[in-house]
């Protein structure tokens, strides 16, 4: 992957391959060759620290969404 693109960019690699293994499985051979894919819970991890990110990064500062109420005696 790109260490250029963006968390947003990269989730949907990532998604993509996680997509790969469930279709195709974890594993498989062609002849006497054999392929691997990547760790399924390798993935799910990376694609959750990227949503992270990304979410992060579509943030509107540290608190956004937060609100604050002031009451002043009862």
């Amino acid at each position: 992957m790109d260490e250029y693109m963006k968390p947003g960019e990269r989730l949907a690699q990532v998604d993509a391959a996680i997509a790969a293994v469930l279709a195709g499985g974890q594993s498989y051979k062609l002849g006497s060759r054999s392929l691997t894919r990547a760790d399924l819970a390798q993935l799910r991890a990376l694609r959750d620290d990227l949503a992270a990110q990304a979410a992060q990064e579509n943030s509107e500062g540290l608190l956004h969404g937060v609100y604050v109420a002031r009451f002043d005696g009862r």
